[in-house]
């Protein structure tokens, strides 16, 4: 009962990625391999993972909803008082070999604690009251994620909680209240950033501002993708990433390699990978043999949706800067594991839609 299509799928955006990393990483300039075999080992380690994740049953594990979400806030919380600083945030523990994203681990126990919580409270979210009772429960890790300072990633874990409980059923009139409320608090909530992202979206609003923090790589990249045009200039030929006038090419901006050297097409490729992707994992969700499975799935679809959507967004500046890397494409190993990870969740899911009658 393996879903192989989203298996397929999955191998189809990595092997694409490899490609594009291999250009992002100059390997055609300087021989050297390292990060692509880290990609590689990174990939062959998370799919030891998601083998060992099909094998327990997925409500297995929603029965330690509460120990999960127990370990998600320890996480936050050790992560800020050992962890290593990167880029400005307090956010990944350093192994040696392997800088681990805390916050890459939390969206498992995240998504597997809460999924659990909202449905305890399904056919509960009829007032104010009873949403602010489960969105509660995902205050203290968004909060913790702000503190590190990471906006992108405490972004990340509103949609999963807001698509969560969306599908919940919540009343549609409380639904305008709570988009009223949010519109309001907006000038607050800027007041309370840091300044630099303040600066992301000062330099959202003026892309063509160069000395706003952040602008440069911004202009950079849309330069990249504007001058590819529809077939690009060819893999290994893109000027804005081969001369080093695109920082970040391997991870945040990979996007902007991709469109430079491989045009519109590549791009296009790439977006019908992610759709066909998406649309499999919603497939998943509608057939699960419970609303445990759903919400799981449903939490991971929206993950993904905006990871893919920021990335995409931003490198054209459509959307502000924020730090999110483009699933299975950017470079990072803890990043991939854990993403293959959550695919394993969904598998898990999946291979169980039907229910043994004896």
């Amino acid at each position: 009962k393996i879903d192989w299509k989203l298996i397929l799928i999955v191998l189809g955006i990595f092997a694409y990625g490899l490609v594009i990393l291999s250009s992002a990483t100059h390997v055609n300039q300087t021989g050297q391999y390292k990060r692509l075999i880290v990609q590689t080992l990174a990939f062959g380690i998370g799919t030891v993972i998601v083998i060992f994740i099909l094998m327990i049953d997925y409500n297995a594990m929603g029965k330690h909803y509460k120990e999960l979400y127990a370990v998600s806030i320890a996480l936050l919380a050790l992560v800020l008082i050992f962890g290593s600083d990167r880029g400005g945030a307090k956010s990944t523990f350093n192994l040696g070999i392997l800088d681990l994203q805390v916050i890459e681990v939390v969206k498992i126990t995240f998504i597997l604690s809460y999924a659990k919580i909202i449905e305890n409270h399904r056919g509960k979210l009829n007032t104010l009251k009873e949403i602010f009772d489960v969105v509660i429960y995902a205050v203290p890790v968004i909060g913790l994620i702000i503190v590190e300072p990471d906006l992108g990633g405490a972004i990340i874990f509103c949609c999963i909680v807001f698509g969560m409980i969306f599908s919940a059923g919540i009343n549609r009139k409380i639904l305008i209240r709570a988009g009223v409320i949010a519109l309001v608090l907006l000038p607050i909530a800027y007041m309370c950033m840091s300044q630099y992202q303040k600066n992301r979206i000062l330099g959202f609003m003026n892309p063509e501002d160069t000395s706003i923090e952040g602008n440069y790589q911004l202009m950079q990249s849309m330069i990249a993708i504007g001058s590819g045009g529809m077939t690009g200039k060819g893999l290994y030929n893109g000027t804005q990433n081969q001369e080093d006038f695109l920082p970040i090419q391997d991870s945040d901006f990979i996007f902007a390699v991709v469109v430079e050297e491989l045009g519109v097409v590549g791009g296009t490729v790439l977006v019908v990978l992610y759709a066909m992707f998406l649309l499999r994992m919603i497939k998943i969700a509608r057939e699960a043999k419970d609303v445990y499975g759903s919400f799981i799935v449903i939490g991971v679809v929206c993950m993904f949706s905006y990871q893919i959507i920021q990335n995409i967004g931003m490198t054209m500046g459509l959307i502000p800067v924020t730090g999110v890397t483009l699933s299975f494409i950017s470079y990072g190993g803890s990043a991939v594991m854990t993403s293959l990870a959550i695919i394993g969740i969904v598998l898990n899911v999946g291979m169980r839609r039907k229910k043994i009658n004896f």
